[in-house]
């Protein structure tokens, strides 16, 4: 694509985003996004970079993205805060989501692969499986001496929900659960017994993995 001083007004990716968005490449999309001079080439240098993949580019975190030539920490931040929002808005889109399996689950928190510290989410779901609520509980390290179950069964009491997901994120990449993972777990489960409400997952998301610990059975003994 030829550089933005090379193109007229009404071939800037601005103009064309203002338009229709919905006819712009990729390219001219993020450009818009990026702004500034050399928004094209660094658009290009950020799809070339991904191989054209959006998946992996919102996964990408924030260390990543600036070691693109011509992104810094705005452009990054701005990148990052795009597809966040479109994440939610597709969360949003619908009045009925369900959530029957860990993948459904990771599907609504894709988000997270691309954070800097832990994030422990709660995803909230009625009796029919359906998500009334996601709520970002905590963030920073997830353990068993900073987890209060009164702070992690909050938005499914406000909610009348029945059951929660548990799903948070490992920053370093690798989603293999810790023993203060399966800790957390295994009281949390305890503790949702006691109230009537079934914690039917905990996920644990990397970069680009993932890891249902109900699955390989960890905690839920």
């Amino acid at each position: 694509m030829p550089k933005l001083k090379m193109l007229a007004v009404r071939e800037t990716p601005v103009y064309r985003v203002s338009a229709d968005p919905s006819a712009c490449t990729d390219v001219e999309l993020l450009a818009a996004i990026v702004g500034g001079p050399k928004q094209i080439e660094i658009a290009d240098a950020v799809l070339s970079h991904f191989q054209g993949n959006l998946h992996r580019l919102h996964q990408a975190a924030s260390a990543e993205l600036v070691s693109i030539p011509g992104v810094g920490e705005s452009t990054a931040a701005r990148l990052r805060s795009a597809l966040v929002l479109s994440r939610r808005l597709a969360m949003t889109t619908g009045d009925d989501i369900d959530v029957n399996s860990p993948g459904d689950a990771y599907g609504l928190c894709l988000d997270m692969a691309t954070f800097d510290v832990e994030h422990l989410r709660v995803i909230v779901l009625n009796t029919r499986s359906k998500v009334i609520g996601m709520v970002d509980v905590y963030k920073g390290s997830v353990n068993t001496a900073q987890i209060r179950p009164a702070e992690i069964f909050r938005p499914a009491i406000q909610r009348n929900g029945t059951a929660i997901i548990l799903v948070h994120n490992h920053p370093g990449g690798d989603p293999t659960p810790s023993p203060d993972d399966v800790a957390v777990t295994r009281a949390l489960v305890n503790a949702g017994k006691m109230l009537e409400i079934s914690v039917q997952d905990h996920l644990v998301i990397g970069h680009g993995r993932w890891v249902s610990l109900k699955e390989r059975g960890l905690g839920f003994a």
